[in-house]
């Protein structure tokens, strides 16, 4: 199985007509997605590379039924205004790949998603993909490096880093562990779905039967984690890698969400959060696939 995303979710795109939305558009469909409609304002009852583009996600909606995703890509500053714009027409998980976006924009974004009972991964994102199923937003790159990098399988993987996601799972599937769902939770400190959120996702997913965790400094994420282990929302196996232990105090890590500031988000605490509620932890990122494979070895997962 898999979480947020499968081959039979309608997936709109928005600014499907712009340079990256367009690239994007095809390593989706070109890998199984089901991208049912664009959506740029002006340029309504065009086509792109197959798809219809309508002025308005609510048009959108109307001659396509329920659309279950957005993936935006537009310009930053009007990201706020593309988001609630979907989530007010019903879409109940956005893809916000952008990065730059001003955080109280993000604040307003998770304020209507609240209301609405939606959810959105990033900003900042690479996205997401379910092996075999479908990819949402930049995961893979292309279609044909997406199929023969991941893996699909049982172990589900949540990072903070763009480019740690893809290389994490690609190591994973050339050793022997299935994917069922690879997420880039977003690099921005305020984002919809951060790990505690995802791993809920993946404990109520009957088929993810491990969780690999992609941590950073700076935050409260893992340590939310930690929490939810401890008190048993999350059973399932929990493998870790925190990234970022030689920054110091008000260096930035990587993005703007992997900071340590004022004792906060050390390497150190998140750390001894996640090995005292149970998590495994390892000391080097190269370690995270045989520890996997260990840990879930009376499973067969990685068979």
């Amino acid at each position: 199985m898999s979480i947020l995303i499968d081959q039979n979710k309608k997936v709109l795109i928005q600014g499907i007509t712009g340079r990256e939305g367009q690239a994007r558009a095809k390593l989706m469909m070109n890998y199984g997605t089901n991208v049912v409609a664009g959506c740029t304002p002006g340029k309504g009852g065009m086509e792109t590379l197959g798809v219809t583009v309508f002025d308005t996600v609510a048009e959108a909606v109307e001659k396509n039924g329920q659309i279950d995703v957005s993936v935006i890509f537009v310009p930053a500053p009007i990201v706020k205004d593309a988001a609630i714009e979907a989530i007010e027409a019903g879409v109940k998980l956005c893809v916000i790949v952008p990065d730059r976006v001003p955080i109280y924009d993000v604040m307003e974004i998770k304020q209507v998603a609240d209301k609405f009972n939606a959810n959105f991964i990033g900003p900042n994102t690479l996205g997401l993909i379910s092996p075999g199923k479908a990819v949402l937003g930049m995961m893979g790159g292309r279609a044909q490096s997406a199929r023969e990098w991941f893996k699909e399988g049982n172990v589900g993987v949540s990072s903070r880093s763009g480019g740690m996601t893809s290389s994490l799972a690609y190591y994973l599937s050339q050793a022997g562990v299935g994917l069922s769902t690879i997420v880039h939770v977003g690099g921005d400190p305020i984002i919809g779905m951060p790990h505690d959120k995802i791993c809920l996702e993946f404990e109520k997913d009957p088929e993810t039967e491990a969780i690999v965790l992609f941590g950073e400094i700076g935050g409260t994420q893992e340590e939310r984690v930690a929490a939810l282990i401890e008190s048993e929302e999350i059973t399932k196996p929990v493998i870790a890698y925190i990234g970022g232990k030689a920054a110091k105090e008000g260096v930035r890590f990587s993005h703007a969400g992997a900071i340590v500031e004022g004792g906060r988000g050390t390497h150190a605490g998140k750390v001894e959060a996640l090995r005292k509620a149970g998590a495994y932890v390892v000391d080097d990122f190269s370690d995270i696939p045989n520890a996997v494979k260990k840990i879930i070895m009376d499973t067969d997962i990685a068979d």
